[in-house]
């Protein structure tokens, strides 16, 4: 009998049959819960979707959740400005978004 023919016929002790039978209940627990999250992914995509008569408070809410980087870097250009700086800005940026809307 070879080495590695010896490695495949050793039986389990019964600590080594416990430590194997809760990696099988631990992958079973995580098949399940990838399983649960991406069902409710799922439902969320199909209820959620994008509504085009959504307030423009609820658009910018769900994107703040979706990119929640980009927000804290315009917060921190926003902070850099200052406040003369921001009104100049929003001058010019709001009658765009107003057009945009239309």
């Amino acid at each position: 009998m070879s080495s590695s023919e010896q490695a495949f016929s050793v039986h389990a002790t019964v600590a080594q049959q416990r430590v194997l039978e809760r990696i099988a209940e631990q992958r079973t627990r995580l098949r399940d819960r990838r399983a649960a999250r991406l069902q409710a992914q799922a439902l969320a995509a199909a209820t959620e979707g994008d509504d085009a008569e959504a307030s423009l408070l609820l658009r910018v809410a769900g994107f703040v959740r979706q990119h929640p980087a980009a927000v804290a870097a315009l917060a921190g250009v926003a902070i850099a400005a200052g406040p003369r700086r921001l009104v100049r800005w929003a001058g010019v940026v709001l009658p765009l978004v107003m057009r945009l809307r239309r």
